[in-house]
C-alpha cells in the first residue's frame, strides 16, 4: 500500500510517503513562505528522492481542516489535483486527530488546540489505546474557558494554542496537566498517515470530486461581509 500524505494546514507544512507500513521519505518546512510556494516543490522533491510513479499510490491523504483558511485552500487544491488527475481517493484526516496523533503513545486525554484568535482555540479531546484513536470530543471551536470547563481528568495539551495560551491554560486548569514537547506543535504528515492508513483499511475515503476542507467558522472577511450585511 502506498499513501502520499499532506499537510498545509497551519505554518509548518510537510509531505510524506507511506509504503507497505513504513515511511519511505518525509519533507517538512517551517519556511515563512506561503505554502503556495512551497509545497509543490516539496511534493516533487519526495517524488524524486523515491522515484515515485504517482500513479502507483493507492490514496492521498490530506488534514482536512481546521486551520490557517490559505492552508487548508492550498493543501486541499493540492489534493484534489492529484486526486482527480490520477483518479485515486481522498482520506480526509481531521486536522485536530492529526495533530493528537503526535502524542499517540500518552496514557492521558489529549488535547491538542490550534489558535484561532480572539481567544478561541481550535480544539478536540482524544484518548489512544494500542496507537488506536477514540474520540472523546469532536474537533470544534471554543473559548479556552470553555476548554477548560470540559476537561476534568489529567491531560496533555499540544499545538500552536499552546504558545498563545500556555499561562492562561495554567491559571484555569484544576487538574493534573502538562504541555507536549515543541516538536509536536505541528502537524506532520509521517505521524498522520498511520491514522490515515486505518482510515483506508475501514473505508473511510471519498472521491476528489467530493472533497471540500473543512473550516470549522467563517473567515474574517466573510465574518465582515456578514456583518455588514445584516447592519445594512
Amino acid at each position: 500500500m502506498k499513501i502520499l500524505a499532506i499537510d498545509s494546514s497551519a505554518v509548518a507544512g510537510s509531505v510524506c510517503l507511506y509504503e507497505d507500513g513504513e515511511i519511505k521519505a518525509e519533507y517538512l518546512t517551517l519556511d515563512k513562505r506561503t505554502h503556495s510556494e512551497t509545497l509543490l516543490p516539496l511534493i516533487d522533491e519526495l517524488k524524486k528522492e523515491t522515484e515515485l510513479d504517482l500513479s502507483t499510490l493507492d490514496a492521498i491523504a490530506i488534514t482536512g481542516g481546521p486551520g490557517s483558511y490559505t492552508g487548508l485552500r492550498i493543501g486541499g487544491a493540492t489534493a484534489k489535483g492529484l486526486g482527480l488527475a490520477l483518479d485515486k481517493p481522498i482520506v480526509n484526516v481531521p486536522t485536530m486527530e492529526a495533530l493528537a496523533y503526535n502524542v499517540c503513545d500518552s496514557d492521558v486525554l489529549v488535547c491538542p488546540m490550534m489558535d484561532a484568535r480572539r481567544d478561541r482555540v481550535f480544539t478536540g479531546l482524544y484518548k489512544f489505546s494500542d496507537g488506536k484513536v477514540e474520540v472523546i470530543k469532536d474537533q470544534c471551536v471554543l473559548t479556552i474557558d470553555e476548554l477548560v470547563s470540559e476537561i476534568n481528568e489529567e491531560v496533555i495539551f499540544l499545538g500552536d494554542g499552546v504558545d498563545a495560551y500556555h499561562e492562561l491554560i495554567d491559571s484555569k486548569m484544576d487538574v493534573a496537566h502538562s504541555f507536549a514537547a515543541d516538536d509536536s506543535n505541528y502537524v506532520k504528515a509521517s505521524s498522520f498517515v498511520y491514522l490515515a492508513k486505518d482510515y483506508f483499511d475501514e473505508g473511510q475515503v471519498m472521491s476528489a470530486d467530493d472533497f471540500r476542507p473543512d473550516y470549522l467558522m467563517l473567515s474574517q472577511a466573510e465574518r465582515e461581509l456578514k456583518e455588514k450585511q445584516k447592519n445594512d
